[in-house]
Formats: structure tokens, C-alpha cells, sequence
């Protein structure tokens, strides 16, 4: 009888043994199988806002989608475009469509762009007089717009639509300082570097720029004019891609993710006007 039990002991022993290892080999293999689905995919930033964004969604919301996003960093949207076109990236995130269609032409890319997700503020603003509206600006006044073909564009249209200047017809082309037909303030407009015009605002009378540029510079001043075509399509920036990959299912998960109201609610909160969520 005392040989039975220990006996019966003995299987219980084995058994139960049998029972946990079984256990721990499904809770591996469940593990493993979990990291097997874990996709990735490449997203190139070149600015601060972008790299927030992504981040957010990284920590916060890609997990839930067994979505491991990777950032990588560049130096400027040219580079950033090229890296696309090589494959080093499956997606960027830091241009608006006016200058995605730009950089598409110049090497000869075939990108799309994916939902649209923020815009950045841009105005008129000045430092050293003290007006509230565009129509108080002086005859003769410095302006500052950046010198860049899309920046400098998009300057000359909000001084154009501020009613300051008048532009040729030019049928889509982007306009240049020497497209400026009426100009009956005398104004004294001057093209600089977009990343000087923050500082320039000692020097000058009215600046076109950015809201993060002050941000960013540390400066704090009220709009004399906010361009009201901040939230226009052209305007408003998103995941950039090549067309070839749009449908790619990582790319389509991450598309979900961007315009998720948890990230409206992290663009409102974090930037407080300066960027202006677009979905």
C-alpha cells in the first residue's frame, strides 16, 4: 500500500511536471509568434513638429497594431525625398503638397501623398512696430519673406492676399519678387534664409514666417495677418510616399494611426495654435 502511493506520487510528480513545461513551451511560442508579427516601417523626419507626431503614435498607439515605427533623421526635405527614392525609407513626414509636387519634379519621382495631417500657422508678424493689422504697415516698410522657391512663393501670396502688393498672372508658376506688378506701399521686400527670418525681426519692419520659427526662436509676438490658406490642401503637410507603395498594408496602418483623434488632441495641446491639426 505505501509502495502504491508513492507510486502514484511519482506520476503525479511527472505529470504535473509535464503540465508546466508544456505551459512554458506555449507561452514561448506564443511570444515568439507575437514578435513574428511585429511589422516596421521607416518614416524620415527633418523637423521638430514631425518627430513629436511620430513619437506620440510610436509610444502611445502603434503597439496596439503590432506597428514598430522607426524615425530616421535628415538634414533637409531634398535628402529625406532622395531616401524614398532608394528605399531607405517607406515614408516621410515634414512637407506639404506644394512643396512635395517641387521636389517630385526635380528628381523625377513619383510620390503621393497620404492624409493630411497638420498645418503650420503662417503670418505676418513685427517686432519692431506696433500695429495689429497689415494695414497699419508704413510707406516704405522692410518686409522679410524667405528666399526658397516654394517659401518665398507662399509669402508673396500672403502679402498678395493681405492686400499689400499685386502679382502678375502667372497660370501656377511660382512667383518670385520680380512678379510684383503693384506695390503702392513702396515696400522694401527682401528674400532671406527661412531659418535667419526669426532673427531678422530686429532688423525689419514685418516678416513672413512660421509660428514654430518664433516657437522654436523662442519669441512670443500676436499675428498681424495669419495667412487664411493655412488648412488649403497644398498647404497642409502628411506622410509622403512613393506612389508604388501606398498600399503597402504598413504604411496603410500607419496612415490610420496619424489621423487618430488622440493625435488631434496631442497637436492641440502640445502647440497651442502654432500647428493646426487638418483631419
Amino acid at each position: 500500500m505505501i509502495r502504491s502511493t508513492k507510486i502514484n506520487r511519482r506520476y503525479f510528480i511527472l505529470g504535473t511536471g509535464s503540465a508546466i513545461a508544456s505551459t512554458l513551451i506555449a507561452s514561448c511560442t506564443q511570444n515568439q509568434n507575437s514578435s513574428q508579427q511585429l511589422s516596421t516601417v521607416k518614416v524620415g523626419i527633418t523637423q521638430l513638429v514631425p518627430e513629436d507626431i511620430l513619437k506620440y503614435v510610436q509610444k502611445e498607439l502603434a503597439p496596439s497594431q503590432n506597428l514598430k515605427v522607426d524615425l530616421i533623421k535628415f538634414s533637409d526635405g531634398i535628402i529625406a525625398n532622395n531616401a524614398l527614392k532608394s528605399g531607405e525609407i517607406d515614408a516621410y513626414l515634414g512637407q506639404h503638397q506644394a512643396f512635395m509636387e517641387n521636389i517630385a519634379k526635380r528628381l523625377n519621382l513619383d510620390l503621393v501623398m497620404h492624409p493630411r495631417i497638420f498645418s503650420y500657422i503662417f503670418a505676418l508678424y513685427s517686432k519692431r512696430l506696433k500695429i495689429k493689422s497689415a494695414d497699419e504697415l508704413p510707406q516704405g516698410a522692410l518686409v522679410g519673406i524667405a528666399n526658397d522657391p516654394i517659401n518665398q512663393d507662399r509669402g508673396l501670396r500672403l502679402l498678395r492676399v493681405a492686400g499689400l502688393i499685386k502679382l502678375r498672372d502667372n497660370s501656377g508658376d511660382l512667383f518670385t519678387i520680380k512678379d510684383i506688378t503693384e506695390n503702392p506701399k513702396n515696400l522694401k521686400i527682401q528674400g532671406a534664409d527661412g531659418g535667419s527670418l526669426a532673427r531678422a525681426l530686429d532688423d525689419l519692419d514685418v516678416v513672413s514666417l512660421y509660428a514654430t520659427t518664433l516657437a522654436n526662436a523662442r519669441i512670443k509676438l500676436d499675428p498681424i495677418f495669419i495667412d487664411p490658406t493655412n488648412l488649403e490642401r497644398k498647404y497642409t503637410a502628411g506622410l509622403t510616399t512613393l506612389r508604388s507603395k501606398e498600399n503597402d498594408p504598413n504604411i496603410k496602418k500607419l496612415d490610420q494611426l496619424v489621423v487618430h483623434p488622440k493625435v488631434k488632441d496631442f497637436i492641440a495641446n502640445t502647440y497651442q495654435g502654432t500647428i493646426a491639426p487638418a483631419f
